[in-house]
């Protein structure tokens, strides 16, 4: 089994190689500075030795600095790919068992034919979790190289809404009421349709999965004369965010290091996707939360090109 290493050698190493650079620096700059006279007379009108040397000095801390920097970053990023590994294998094998079972008891001649409904309904279902997955995987890697949204059309807000409201609530089995829309009337987008269905439904999805027992949900829209946006906020009253990672959720594998987050299934992806689709629409995402337990509120701005 692969042994995840700590990243506390290597940033306690490059400190101490970087304050010792500083410390005999500032030691060679000290001790030039009170024997000016013995460095005039060894290096006679040949100052620009000493002065190129304490440049170099300078400049090879500066490039350590910034190595330290660099692999300290690069070491977060393949643990948030490893964490990724783990995230999406899990996601991958339970619908897969699950499946398998489906269709090991689907075989058995004497089953009941409600039952055998009901476990057809469960492998679409799963098979609909694992579509998911992958076309978030495909989205992720096609956005970070920077690839382009779509056409833009005209989309109706609230017919939208309500289609991701009824697909969502009944592959959670969510009774009715869970959701409440506050929609203004008549709303329509200009916009890339795939990448805002994308945006909302990862946004309610996520507002069902982080919330605590019956989820309690509010979607909101309206326009913004003022400032010739439109603001559409998805709002829950679940497990809530720290203010230290509100502004880490929308990297790429990035995931909230609690446990009431790790035991919910997620790969870090869904609300890097959520920002990139936004900005390559020209607009914008934000997120609030009073603190963990307290909810929270992702706002996504997108310019006014709102047909009334």
């Amino acid at each position: 089994m692969h042994r995840r290493r700590s990243i506390g050698l290597p940033i306690i190493l490059s400190s101490v190689a970087v304050a010792m650079a500083i410390f005999l620096l500032t030691g060679w700059i000290i001790v030039m500075a009170t024997n000016v006279e013995s460095v005039k007379n060894t290096f006679g009108g040949n100052t620009w030795v000493m002065i190129t040397g304490i440049i170099s000095f300078a400049t090879i801390i500066a490039v350590l600095v910034l190595f330290t920097v660099f692999l300290i970053r690069e070491i977060g990023e393949v643990r948030r790919q490893i964490g990724f590994i783990d995230s999406v294998t899990h996601e991958l094998k339970t619908p897969l068992a699950s499946l398998r079972l489906a269709a090991e008891t689907l075989a058995r001649p004497e089953l009941a034919a409600d039952r055998r409904e009901q476990l057809r309904q469960m492998m679409l279902d799963d098979v609909s979790r694992l579509a998911d997955l992958v076309d978030g995987v495909l989205d992720a890697s096609r956005l970070d190289g920077g690839k382009e949204p779509g056409d833009f059309d005209e989309v109706a807000l609230s017919g939208l809404v309500a289609d991701i409201v009824k697909q969502l609530s009944t592959r959670h089995h969510m009774e009715s009421g869970c959701i409440e829309l506050e929609l203004e009337d008549e709303l329509s987008l200009y916009v890339d349709p795939h990448a805002l269905r994308t945006v909302l439904t990862n946004l309610v999805d996520n507002a069902i999965k982080y919330s605590e027992g019956r989820p309690e949900i509010t979607i909101r829209a309206r326009r913004r004369p003022a400032d010739k946006q439109v603001e559409i906020a998805v709002s829950d009253r679940g497990i809530g965010i720290g203010k230290a990672d509100l502004k880490r959720i929308f990297e790429r594998f990035y995931r909230v290091p609690e446990e009431a987050v790790r035991s919910r299934h997620g790969t870090g992806l869904g609300l890097f996707v959520v920002s990139a689709l936004v900005k390559g629409m020209g607009g914008k995402v934000e997120a609030s939360s009073p603190g963990t337990g307290s909810g929270t509120t992702i706002r996504v701005l997108l310019p006014g090109r709102y047909v009334a």
